[in-house]
């Protein structure tokens, strides 16, 4: 799928709250509220798709990174690439911006790819800050459970990351069954 109809299937989503296309099963009833304050600059960067639950908008995209970088109206720039049917496929990219939700501790944003649409984008879980000053990883998710990524700053995380995003993700009750893993380039 495009990136083009990406966006065009995302319309429904920030109008309705839910799934686009044929939804995919609620993999967490009762999501959780964010564990931990988020600060903008630790999330900005460059992020690698670790696994996700799969969406209809995202049906086929290996190697999908999303970047973060701050606007001069202080809202927040995302960048959604991927390759389209596996890692020698076409290379699509939707450009969007994100803005945080008051009293959220940056943990909550709303994210859209049109105006006034947004849709919600909640950080559930974060590690700590690294030598650089970047959260090493992250867990988002939304309301309505049927939405999860796992992200992190590096295209093939090892064993140990690997491991403890699986059990993170196990904690916050989703359900693991349904994880698409996301191949990403040898780096």
């Amino acid at each position: 799928m495009t990136i083009r109809k990406l966006l065009s299937a995302l319309i429904p989503l920030a109008l309705t709250g839910a799934c686009v296309g044929s939804p995919g099963p609620v993999g967490n009833a009762a999501v959780p509220e964010p564990a931990k304050p988020v600060a903008l600059d630790a999330y900005l960067g460059t992020w690698y798709e670790y696994g996700r639950y799969e969406a209809p908008f995202q049906d086929g995209c290996e190697g999908v990174t999303a970047d973060y970088t701050l606007r001069d109206d202080g809202k927040i720039s995302v960048v959604n690439s991927c390759y389209e049917g596996g890692l020698d496929g076409e290379f699509d990219q939707a450009t969007g911006r994100a803005r945080v939700v008051e009293g959220s501790d940056g943990a909550k944003l709303e994210v859209s790819f049109f105006g006034p649409f947004y849709g919600d984008y909640w950080v559930l879980d974060r590690g700590e800050p690294d030598d650089n000053g970047q959260y090493p990883w992250s867990i988002v998710g939304e309301p309505s459970g049927r939405y999860l990524w796992m992200l992190t700053r590096e295209p093939q995380p090892d064993a140990e990351r690997r491991a403890m995003l699986e059990a993170r993700v196990r904690e916050l009750g989703y359900d693991w069954s349904l994880v698409r893993l996301t191949r990403q380039p040898a780096s």
